[in-house]
Formats: structure tokens, sequence, C-alpha cells
């Protein structure tokens, strides 16, 4: 955790802060200690962004969950529009 906090640029306090908020669930080694994925860092550099400019800490990890459903939406609408196209022939439609 310190060296995640160190990367960041943040207090220890402020990680425990988004776990507490459930904006963060770190995995823990054998010895109990946060263990953060690039991911959750990406999350929590995110939380500082929004706090830093003035955004409440449950505002800010509001923000962010939903700023991730909306990626995920995208990413779904995505796939689905590619699996989904229709068919053709190069000729154009066909009128029956």
């Amino acid at each position: 955790m310190g060296h995640a906090a160190e990367i960041l640029g943040v207090t220890q306090a402020f990680l425990r802060s988004l776990d507490a908020a459930k904006l963060l669930t770190p995995g823990r080694s054998e010895g109990g200690h946060r263990r953060y994925s690039r991911y959750q860092l990406r999350i929590a550099a995110r939380a500082r962004e929004l706090v830093d400019q003035g955004t409440a800490l449950d505002s800010a990890c509001r923000i962010i969950i939903l700023e991730d459903q909306l990626a995920e939406a995208r990413r779904i609408n995505t796939e689905l529009q590619r699996t989904h196209r229709p068919q053709t022939d190069g000729a154009g439609p066909t009128l029956g």
C-alpha cells in the first residue's frame, strides 16, 4: 500500500478511504497487505484528480462508477454492432 500511495502521490489514508467507500477492493498478500492492480491504480488516480478539483470523495466515487459503467456499455454496444451487422453481398439492398 505504501508503494501504491507513493506512485500516486497520495497518502495511505486516501487509499484506505477509497477502500472504505467500496470504490476499490484490493487483493491481500499472505501477510494481509493491500495489493492493487494497475486498473485499481488508474481508478485511484482518477479519484485523486476529482478530489483535487474540489469534488467530494463520495461524489468522486459515484462519478468514477458511472464513467466505468458508460465505458462498459460502449464496449458492449460496439461488440454487438460488430457481431450483428447484416451480411451484404456488396450489391446493395434487395427489393422485392
